[in-house]
């Protein structure tokens, strides 16, 4: 007859204890790729850098050069404004016309994306605010959306922002092929005046973090039934930064959205944005952004 073998209480304790810290590290190291990000958009963190068409205060906007001085400031984002060529390609530039930013003239969605890259989108930044002009941004290209996860990868977040969703059809399902394409779904925010656009793509993916933006051209006011239904598909709001107050801030937050004004890029702005409690700002200096943030956590520094 075999022996029993009695097996210690405490020997069934010690098993449970180290099963249940076994799974615990497991879902820590598979969910720290996504808790990192996600993080940034509760109103419990700091206050979130938005490099505005890149660091453009110091850099032609929206070009390679004004990303990497965004990403080597530290920002938080990238934010990149998205037109559709001619022939369906996805450029990074904020107007419907190559105009004001390049030495050509046009509407973006009547070139080729070959006819737009043969535009110097630098030389003129380097006329106009010589203080921070550069040889090698002459003849600066206008980049696509391709060129700048191809550059940046993981290295960045990116505030996508869908432009003229109705003169650029299609142009959500090209971003978010190329999103998906170099796995960047943990990594991007997503941005427009676009309801639908935003909503079209909440429908794709219900964790993407998407912000309402609001133009004002009088003193800033939101109703309780408009913060509703933004909160129904979206997770912020971004406004122009000289038309709301402290209450639009508070209001914002108190029905649960985050609240990243724009484009606020003097010190006494980035004071008072600070003090009314916003959650991110888009700014043309990040390190300027940065520097009074570490001013007013460090006062006596």
């Amino acid at each position: 007859m075999l022996k029993k073998i009695l097996i210690p209480r405490w020997y069934f304790y010690m098993m449970h204890m180290f099963l249940l810290l076994t799974l615990t590290v497991f879902i820590f190291w598979y969910t720290d790729a996504n808790v990192h990000f996600r993080s940034m958009f509760s109103n419990e963190t700091k206050v979130a850098v938005i490099a505005h068409r890149g660091a453009s205060g110091y850099a032609p906007e929206s070009t390679l050069s004004a990303y990497r001085l965004g990403v080597r400031m530290q920002a938080d984002y990238i934010e990149i404004d998205l037109q559709e060529t001619k022939d369906g390609e996805l450029i990074v530039m904020h107007d419907e016309t190559v105009n004001r930013t390049t030495n050509g003239s046009g509407r973006v969605k009547n070139m080729t994306l070959d006819e737009i890259k043969v535009l110097d989108a630098g030389s003129r930044f380097n006329q106009e605010y010589q203080i921070y002009a550069r040889e090698e941004y002459a003849n600066e290209t206008v980049p696509t959306l391709r060129e700048v996860f191809e550059e940046f990868g993981k290295d960045t977040r990116y505030m996508l922002e869908t432009k003229s969703p109705d003169v650029n059809p299609g142009l959500e399902e090209k971003m978010w092929a190329l999103v998906e394409e170099y796995d960047l779904v943990d990594y991007v925010a997503v941005q427009s005046f676009s309801k639908e656009s935003l909503m079209k793509i909440r429908g794709w993916n219900k964790d993407v973090p998407l912000f309402q933006l609001l133009w004002y051209n009088g003193p800033a006011y939101i109703s309780d039934a408009t913060l509703t239904r933004i909160s129904s598909y979206a997770t912020g709001i971004g406004a122009n930064f000289l038309r709301i107050n402290e209450n639009y801030v508070h209001k914002v937050k108190n029905a649960g959205l985050l609240m990243y004004p724009y484009t606020v890029n003097y010190q006494v702005n980035m004071d008072k944005a600070l003090k009314w409690g916003v959650d991110g700002v888009h700014t043309d200096y990040p390190d300027r952004f940065k520097e009074v943030v570490e001013e007013l956590n460090n006062p006596t520094a």
